[in-house]
């Protein structure tokens, strides 16, 4: 039988350690991202008093649409976006979903119904302030998902002020999130949509889109 050379053994050995420094530094650098990204969610509404051109309210939760058309009715701007809306719905039946809001508001509502991610509901929404001329507006969604919207809306939206309006899920332990199963597993699939996110917009800033 013929045995391996005391080289080779080392050979091996030695590339062994280094895949085990490599997973080891990876799962570091992805852990100090994580531990990063949970702390950029944030806790409060940093600035609730500015007004802007327009609101704008991503779909996914009645509370982020409550909250939208109160800053409407308090004068916080002219207009509420409501983005990814299914076709099918219309303003009314949306606004039920409110609580059916003073009628006076229903003027000053449009929706969109095109956008099928957060990435959609960016260039949706540029393409409507672009429209309308708007340079500024106050952006409702839920806490967690704030950083990768102001991500995705300050790459399609370049030109605008970008106000975070987050809502605070119940279902969503900000404090001490790692102990809550649940709040932790979304905040992992969140922090992984986000990397792909930033990804992807740094590689179209550097490269270019295809056939661009």
């Amino acid at each position: 039988m013929r045995r391996s050379s005391p080289y080779r053994r080392r050979r091996t050995g030695s590339l062994v350690i280094w895949v085990v420094v490599l997973a080891v530094l990876l799962v570091g650098a992805w852990g100090y991202g994580l531990v990063r990204f949970a702390e950029a969610i944030p806790e409060t509404v940093a600035d609730a008093d500015t007004p802007t051109d327009a609101i704008v309210v991503l779909t996914g939760g009645s509370e982020r649409l409550s909250t939208g058309l109160r800053l409407l009715a308090d004068g916080k701007a002219g207009k509420v976006f409501v983005s990814g809306v299914h076709e099918s719905v219309d303003i009314a039946e949306l606004l039920k979903t409110a609580g059916n809001p003073p009628e006076e508001l229903e003027p000053r509502v449009e929706t969109g119904h095109g956008a099928q991610d957060t990435a959609g509901n960016a260039v949706e929404t540029a393409a409507w302030m672009r429209d309308h001329g708007y340079r500024s507006l106050r952006l409702v969604t839920a806490s967690y998902h704030m950083p990768r919207s102001l991500l995705e809306f300050r790459f399609a939206l370049p030109e605008a002020t970008v106000i975070p309006h987050p809502v605070f899920p119940g279902h969503v332990k900000r404090e001490r999130w790692w102990l809550w199963p649940g709040t932790t597993a979304l905040i992992i699939g969140e922090y992984h949509k986000f990397l792909l996110a930033w990804l992807d917009h740094g590689t179209t800033r550097v490269f270019g889109r295809e056939g661009a």
